[in-house]
């Protein structure tokens, strides 16, 4: 059964724009500053997507643009925000994406990183410890501008410059979760496919309409695009399947499936497989032996499906989601205990 995973999908993006995007307002990335935003708002940095473009739309500052925008600076210096990132992290790459910022984009930005500990802001953004992880660098109007870090440190934090001033559309920063395992303890239940805890969407058959990353954000999807979901299929006996790579090796107690917003078209059926792997590339490829930990279930429109493991003594490091025939899903949450 031959594999559809984002490497094969997103041809035109680097490799690691398949990792987490870390400052992502979804998981829970935060704009905490910036020293203008004028025109746009600083918070649209990190919302999902590249960003809309609405011909007519203005403001009583100006033209409406979906993305951080600063006014013309006509005083000495440059503009700057900071970005906490949703949870601490390795970082291996940014999209700087300048999407319908065309006669306004920055030419040139930069970007520095830090780890604060604890919860609160600092007093003076321009006190704390900052490290240069991408040096001045330009960009181009309306493009999305990759760029690959190669640095092996955790980061909470970080500080986008723009030279000199103008608007950019949306940040990615791509990398992936730190979490510090040894301070969870051996009792307490974690959603061990969750995005946040370090849960990873790693292969699908098809993902035709939405994105296989979906099924393990957080909270319930806001609508139908915000879930998994395969095409029309119509062989006979067809199934879509999508592979998830754990947080950590864990022993999975409760499964939910969630089919929010998916009426007409929710799977009929699914089941789940799950494996012990430490080689990804063995999983995807089907090098290894998958146990079943839930047998075919009956699925409902716009529902919260509970169904408990059916294998909760033992511990897995990935598992394959199963729909029969094609459709999508919501959610899905995988409620258990890291390995002991």
């Amino acid at each position: 059964m031959a594999s559809t995973s984002v490497k094969e999908i997103v041809k035109d993006s680097p490799e690691f724009t398949q990792l987490t995007d870390l400052a992502a307002e979804r998981l829970g990335g935060k704009v905490l500053y910036a020293t203008d935003d004028f025109f746009a708002e600083k918070e649209n940095l990190i919302k999902s997507g590249r960003g809309i473009f609405i011909v007519d739309k203005y403001t009583d500052r100006g033209k409406w643009m979906d993305g951080w925008e600063s006014r013309r600076k006509r005083t000495p210096g440059h503009d700057w925000c900071v970005i906490q990132l949703a949870t601490s992290g390795k970082i291996s790459g940014f999209d700087i994406d300048t999407h319908f910022f065309l006669g306004n984009h920055p030419p040139f930005a930069s970007i520095e990183a830090a780890n604060i500990s604890g919860d609160t802001s600092p007093d003076n953004w321009e006190n704390v410890a900052w490290k240069e992880i991408l040096p001045k660098s330009p960009l181009d109007a309306g493009s999305q501008n990759f760029f690959e870090i190669n640095i092996n440190e955790i980061f909470t934090h970080l500080r986008l410059h723009i030279y000199p001033d103008g608007g950019v559309a949306r940040l990615k920063v791509y990398g992936e979760v730190f979490k510090k395992w040894n301070e969870v303890k051996e009792d307490e239940e974690i959603d061990l496919a969750a995005a946040i805890n370090g849960g990873k969407s790693i292969s699908c058959n098809d993902m035709f309409f939405s994105s296989m990353q979906n099924l393990i954000m957080p909270g319930r999807g806001v609508n139908m695009g915000d879930g998994w979901e395969t095409k029309r299929n119509r062989t006979p006996n067809n199934v879509d399947w999508v592979m998830i790579k754990l947080a950590t090796e864990g022993s999975i107690k409760k499964i939910i499936v969630d089919t929010a917003h998916f009426k007409g078209n929710y799977p009929d059926r699914c089941s789940i497989e799950a494996c012990n792997s430490n080689n990804e590339e063995d999983v995807i490829s089907g090098k290894v032996k998958w146990e079943n930990i839930l047998s075919e279930k009956k699925l409902s429109a716009d529902n919260i499906h509970e169904f408990m493991c059916e294998s909760a003594d033992r511990t897995y490091t990935h598992v394959r989601l199963n729909i029969y025939p094609d459709g999508g899903i919501s959610r899905l949450r995988l409620i258990g205990n890291k390995k002991k």
